[in-house]
């Protein structure tokens, strides 16, 4: 649990940071830093797909897991979890600060919580103690805390709280996971991963197009789900 911890506390640090140092920093300097956080993470979700062994596996893993999340409603129920926290803590006059702060909560949620680092990184520290790919998840989740409370506000900080129950679910479970999983599976959970991390990139960071992204996550756990079963057809 301890890299999970420092990631908690590097979000919590960036984005205390950019809460403070927002009014400071320029809008068209600001907005930059997230076009580049943006461009690189749509670059990075790219070399996970490209991990991909069967990209029909990455295809039905997204249909069904959309499928799935529009079914249990998940980017509903984010955007109404960010609502929740946004009344009892950020007590804004206006619908445009509560729109800032469930899109702060979303994206920053999303991004920390997606990606093949948050996983593997936790199963190392849960079966090893080894928290070195975590530590470096820290240094980028850091910074990219500080960008977005900067412009999106304090819904970013709340984003700690999935993270940590993400991350830190993962790592008690680690032993158990890691009996069953195999390499084609992590590749294929990768690569969808990036498949749904580009989404986030386009919508959420750059703002080109509007993506339910959230209802894209079941098909992190439906993408090892399938290799296992094709396995059996071999």
């Amino acid at each position: 649990m301890i890299g999970t911890l420092v990631n908690v506390a590097a979000i919590l640090v960036g984005g205390f940071l950019g809460l403070l140092l927002g009014s400071k920093i320029k809008k068209q300097f600001n907005q930059t830093v997230i076009n580049g956080l943006g461009l690189f993470t749509f670059a990075y979700a790219i070399s996970l797909f490209l991990k991909t062994e069967n990209a029909l596996i990455v295809l039905g893993s997204l249909l069904i897991g959309m499928l799935l999340g529009e079914w249990w409603r998940i980017e509903d129920g984010l955007t109404h979890i960010g609502v929740k926290l946004e009344a009892k803590f950020n007590r804004g006059d206006g619908s445009e600060d509560t729109t800032r702060f469930i899109k702060g909560f979303l994206t920053s949620t999303l991004l920390f919580c997606i990606g093949p680092m948050a996983i593997l990184g936790s199963i190392q520290d849960g079966l090893t103690g080894d928290y070195n790919t975590l530590l470096i998840k820290s240094v980028l989740d850091g910074f990219a805390a500080l960008a977005f409370a900067s412009s999106l506000g304090v819904g970013v900080l709340f984003s700690a709280i999935p993270v940590f129950l993400y991350q830190g679910g993962i790592t008690l479970l680690a032993e158990q996971v890691q009996k069953v999983a195999t390499t084609s599976m992590m590749n294929e959970l990768s690569a969808t991963g990036g498949v749904i991390l580009a989404g986030l990139a386009i919508s959420n960071i750059l703002e080109i197009k509007k993506i339910r992204t959230g209802s894209f996550l079941p098909a992190l756990l439906i993408a090892p789900l399938l290799v296992f079963l094709i396995s059996f057809f071999k």
